[in-house]
């Protein structure tokens, strides 16, 4: 077998390739773009080939920024497009994508790569770990009553005045730039979001809002009427579905949420994509009025080099700690020191004996601080070699708020 990277003539096969492994067929063209491989780097995607030159593997990456705690904007390899025909399932095509995979991005210098796992038990074989969680929030209108915030009824404050920003209605196809916008300040100041590099909007390429489905898009503007936030949404037999929520804050995210909850001919609101731990249920006058569903895993990371994915990202807590790592998927074994004062961290390899043992793919779901140290421990994926060292990985690994991605590749 034979893996190569693909040139531009390789498009078209790599594409029926991809979608004959999933069983399916590629999207017609539509006006204006909206096909999701268009934007596919033809450098960065993989073909695996037989030894008489048949298609019959895949895999791919996309050049992101990952927003790390502390703020850091990191370059990460977005990993996509993997597939093997069921023909030669269970032959080690995949693994062999991996794994050259992987060297591919090392060479390029790379330290970190992330994916969305359409089957999770596949991808924490190649070390990756999930470390971002999203959920859905279900809201009948009947029971969306947002109540006054209880810190000011107990201080005997006024009811909260009215929302000095305003909301408008905008067709998708005019506020292409404000989205584009909006959606990258977001990114920014959030832990485990990914940037949505200019092409994608260009293209269409993707999911909505940056697909040309049809969607109505809700602009929130604040006081000066600078855009600061968006709901791209779509009603369809009597419930309204958002797909995505972005604001700078939580204040904005509310107004964007009482515009959702305030659609006429609406029986229930669907939030499609909610943090955990978001207080948007602690808004509403009865807090059983939001169902949450959906809970799942989204973001999954793998560090390539962990000295420099450790001193990339913030930390909150001054400590020292021995990790003594395990790769299996690449047969590396490796122990190393983490020292971290005033906010930044020192990695470096010891030969001390570990405070905790864990793989890779621990580490990848531990490293944006959505996975709790402990966690992991009470599950019997991390073995912790003494008493607090579990509670010093939870304050080291913590992050200042909870990562959330929302973008889809």
């Amino acid at each position: 077998m034979d893996i190569r990277p693909t040139t531009d003539k390789d498009l078209g096969v790599f594409v029926d390739t991809v979608h004959a492994a999933f069983g399916r067929f590629p999207e017609t063209p539509v006006e204006g773009g909206g096909l999701w491989w268009s934007a596919l780097e033809p450098d960065r995607c993989l073909l695996a080939l037989t030894a008489d030159g048949r298609p019959v593997g895949t895999a791919a990456a996309h050049s992101f920024e990952l927003t790390l705690p502390g703020g850091a904007l990191v370059p990460a390899a977005g990993v996509t497009a993997v597939g093997v025909l069921p023909s030669h399932r269970r032959q080690g095509v995949l693994s062999a994508l991996m794994r050259h995979q992987l060297a591919e991005l090392r060479a390029r210098g790379e330290f970190l790569s992330v994916l969305l796992a359409s089957e999770a038990p596949i991808y924490g074989r190649f070390g990756y770990g999930p470390a971002t969680y999203t959920a859905r929030l279900t809201v009948p209108r009947h029971g969306a009553a947002l109540a006054v915030p209880r810190a000011r009824a107990v201080a005997g404050a006024p009811p909260a005045g009215p929302d000095h920003g305003s909301v408008e209605i905008l067709r998708r196809a005019e506020c292409g730039a404000i989205l584009e916008e909006v959606y990258d300040r977001y990114r920014r100041a959030q832990p485990g979001a990914l940037s949505r590099p200019h092409r994608w909007w260009v293209l269409r390429a993707g999911q909505p809002p940056v697909s040309p489905a049809p969607r109505h898009v809700a602009v929130h503007r604040d006081a000066g009427g600078v855009p600061d936030g968006y709901a791209s949404y779509s009603v369809e037999s009597g419930t309204l579905t958002v797909d995505e929520t972005i604001a700078a804050d939580d204040a904005v995210f509310t107004s964007l949420a009482r515009f959702a909850l305030g659609h006429d001919l609406v029986s229930q609101v669907v939030f499609r994509h909610v943090p955990p731990g978001h207080p948007l249920r602690w808004r509403f006058a009865d807090f059983r009025a939001g169902e949450v569903s959906g809970d799942t895993d989204w973001l999954w990371v793998r560090l390539l080099d962990v000295p420099r994915a450790l001193t990339a990202r913030g930390w909150f807590t001054d400590g020292e700690l021995v990790l003594g790592l395990h790769d299996p998927f690449l047969g590396e074994h490796d122990r190393y020191l983490l020292t971290v004062r005033d906010g930044r961290a020192d990695c470096v390899p010891t030969d001390r004996e570990p405070d905790l043992s864990l793989d890779i793919g621990d580490l990848g779901a531990v490293y944006l601080g959505g996975t709790a140290p402990s966690t992991l421990v009470r599950a019997g994926h991390v073995r912790a070699h003494h008493p607090g060292a579990a509670t010093l990985a939870d304050a080291l690994f913590r992050a200042e708020r909870a990562p959330h991605c929302l973008h889809w590749f």
